[in-house]
C-alpha cells in the first residue's frame, strides 16, 4: 500500500487556482501541489488519532491511506455552514469512520489479531466522538494540534519579512503582550497587532482553519 504522500489526485480535472487561494480551495480544484501539502500537514495528525485507538502499528498506514482517499472524493462536500465547523473536525470524523471500518473487518475475520478485544476499540472510538469531560489524552491532543500549527507556520514563514515574523512569534508563540513585544522590538503596539493578524490570516488559508 502506497504511503499517503503518494496520493494522486490528477484523475480529476479543473482549473488551477492561484497559490494565494486557500489550501482547501486549491485542493478542491485538484491542484496536485495543494494535495501534497494537505497530506504533509495533516497526515501526522491522522496517525496520532489512529494510535489513540491502539491499532496495530503495521495497519496504520493502510488506514491513513483510506482516510485521504475519502478526503479526495469527499472534500467538495465539506462546508463550514456553522461557526464551529472546521476542516480538522471533518477530517477527524472521516478518520473515525475509516477506523470503524478497519475494526469491523477484523471482527469479521476469525484469524484477525485482537479478536473480541476489537469491540473495545470500537467503543473507544465512539466515546471519543461524543461531547463530554476532557479525556486523559487531552494534553497529547493539544500537542498534536500544536505540531500541526508549527508545520503550517513553517510553510508560510518565507512569505513575511523577519520583523513581521518576529512580532508575530513573540506575541503568539512566546506569549508576550503587544506592548511588551513593541518595547522589545522597537515597534508600535498597533504594528505588532497588525503583524499577528496578517500571519494568522495567512495561516488560516494554509491550514483551512485554526483556532
Amino acid at each position: 500500500m502506497a504511503q499517503p504522500q503518494q496520493l494522486d489526485s490528477s484523475e480529476a480535472s479543473g482549473d488551477k487556482l492561484p497559490t494565494s487561494a486557500s489550501l482547501l480551495d486549491r485542493a478542491r480544484h485538484r491542484d496536485d501541489l495543494a494535495w501534497n501539502e494537505l497530506v504533509e500537514l495533516y497526515a501526522p495528525l491522522v496517525y496520532f488519532w489512529c494510535r489513540k485507538t491502539n491499532i496495530v502499528e503495521q495497519d496504520i498506514p493502510d488506514v491513513v491511506q483510506e482516510v485521504f482517499r475519502a478526503v479526495v472524493t469527499g472534500i467538495n462536500g465539506f462546508r463550514k455552514d456553522r461557526s464551529g465547523d472546521t476542516f480538522r473536525g471533518w477530517l477527524r470524523t472521516v478518520t473515525r469512520s475509516k477506523l470503524a471500518d478497519h475494526f469491523r473487518r477484523l471482527n469479521r475475520n476469525p484469524v484477525a489479531i485482537g479478536g473480541s478485544g476489537n469491540q473495545l476499540q470500537m467503543e473507544h472510538i465512539s466515546e471519543e466522538s461524543s461531547d463530554g469531560e476532557p479525556t486523559d489524552g487531552e494534553d497529547d491532543e493539544r500537542l498534536a494540534e500544536f505540531a500541526l500549527f508549527h508545520r503550517g507556520l513553517e510553510k508560510i514563514r518565507h512569505d513575511f519579512d523577519p520583523k513581521t515574523w518576529q512580532a508575530f512569534w513573540r506575541v503568539t508563540v512566546d506569549g508576550l503582550s503587544a506592548t511588551e513585544a513593541a518595547n522589545e522590538l522597537g515597534m508600535k503596539s498597533g504594528t505588532i497587532r497588525v503583524a499577528k493578524s496578517r500571519v494568522l490570516q495567512r495561516l488560516r488559508r494554509q491550514l483551512g482553519d485554526v483556532e
